[in-house]
Order: structure tokens, then sequence, then C-alpha cells
């Protein structure tokens, strides 16, 4: 394996469904502890790549490396054992387990058993789930939600919701994490918190994140460098002054025409 290699190599990543492109010639590396954020008006193409890099789907054309290994063979729990793990815009807990039960869910590429070791509740299946449930205990800590563990995920508030899935997937102790729209339904106070939040977890674990975001506040406020889409492809990137002021990314998002070469 290249030491040198980013975490996240995607080149020429092209997917069709039909006669639409969906996502365009994507071109993007990530390398550890980066905070980049991917931006662009809705129906631009976004969530479609986190599902190219998650391996929901696979790339019409191009090629995905997640610390230079190929992705196009592998199937999706595969990538994420590779160091990838991803939050919904739609949050996708198990509503119906506990909090605690959900975090463990997360975590459980780690945790190593035969299917007849948990039918006969062995020793090792017993030292395993121990251990799972100690790291997920902590990641509640961090959250906040320990106090909560063992409350049903349905009742909790949205904004703790929102904050469980992101602790689940830091569960899969990932190098490279896909926050995908996690500010959605936060009020400004909540928003504010998550900044921190996002923050405190690149430091803490170290990892890469890669944000897709609507509030430009959140996104402006802690991302190092930032791609903007339109219709599947990047119209602009760089620092988050620099995209600020880039003429075509207002053009974009105040839905005037883009010209985009190439």
């Amino acid at each position: 394996m290249n030491t040198n290699a980013p975490l996240l190599d995607a080149s020429n990543v092209t997917i069709r469904f039909g006669g639409l492109t969906a996502v365009d010639n994507f071109n993007l590396q990530i390398r550890q502890h980066e905070l980049v954020g991917l931006i662009g008006p809705n129906g631009a193409g976004k969530t479609t790549i986190f599902n190219l890099l998650t391996g929901v789907y696979k790339p019409t054309e191009g090629a995905i490396r997640i610390v230079d290994t190929p992705t196009a063979d592998l199937k999706a729990n595969e990538i994420t054992a590779l160091g990838i793990a991803r939050t919904f815009q739609n949050i996708r807990l198990f509503k119906e387990l506990t909090v605690l039960e959900n975090v463990k869910i997360g975590g459980h590429i780690h945790y190593k058993y035969s299917a007849t070791a948990a039918v006969l509740h062995t020793n090792r299946f017993g030292a395993a789930e121990a251990t799972a449930e100690e790291d997920a205990l902590k990641l509640l800590e961090i959250f906040g939600l320990r106090d909560r563990a063992q409350e049903y995920a349905k009742n909790l508030p949205y904004g703790d919701q929102r904050r469980l899935e992101i602790a689940r997937a830091l569960a899969a102790r990932p190098r490279l994490l896909l926050l995908d729209e996690p500010a959605a339904g936060l009020n400004d106070r909540e928003t504010l918190d998550l900044m921190e939040t996002i923050h405190g977890i690149r430091d803490r674990f170290d990892i890469a994140i890669l944000l897709i975001e609507h509030n430009m506040e959140l996104v402006m406020g802690i991302c190092e460098r930032i791609l903007v889409l339109s219709f599947g492809k990047i119209i602009a990137q760089g620092t988050p002054a620099e995209v600020r002021a880039n003429p075509i990314v207002i053009e974009a998002y105040l839905g005037e025409p883009v010209e985009v070469e190439g």
C-alpha cells in the first residue's frame, strides 16, 4: 500500500442513469485530517456522489480508490471496512432500537465472533459484546447522549437524533466521514453546536470529513476548501473566501445560466 496515497481519490468519475448524466467527470482527493465541503443547488448531484463513494452506485466511467484500494469490485460493507462511513440527508436510525443499540450496530464490523458463538453465548461472544457496549458508551458520552442510552432512538429530539447518527457512523472507526446535510432541520443554536461538534470530531478522532450542506454559515465557517457542483459538474473550488467571491458560484445559486468549460 502506498503510505502517501490520499484517503480518497476519485478520478474522472461519471455516472449515467439512462440518458441522464447525474455526475460528470468528478475529481476529488482528500487527505488525512482535511475538512472539505461539497455544495451546490438542489439536484446538483451531491448525494449521488456520496452514493458513488460508498458503493451504493458504481461509476459508469472513472475510478474511486480508498486508501489506494480500488472500490469498483467491492461491496458497500467492504468499502466501509476500508475506513469510510456516512450519515444521511434523511435520518436513518433504527428507531425501534435503543440509542445504545444503534451505536453498537455501527461498530459491528470490529467485533468478531461466529454465528454459533452468538447463539450459544460463548465467552468470546460475551467479551466482544462487553467491548462493543463499552466503546458505544464512550461515543455517547462524547455526544452528550450517555444518559439516554436505553431510550428508543425514535423518542429523541430531532437534534439528538442527528448527533446519534454521527455517533453511529463514528462507531465504524472511519478514516473519512461523509456527512450529508447534518444541519438539516436544526435551529440556529443547534447549528452552532454542530459546527463545534464537527471540528471536535475531526481533531479528536484525527479523521477527514467531507460535508454536504446547504447552510452556508456552517460550510464557510468550518471547511478548509469547498467544491461547488452544478448539474453534476464541478464549477468552482477553493477556500471559503474564494468560493464566496466567485461569480460563477453566485450565478449558480441565483439560478442563472452557468457556462462550464470542457
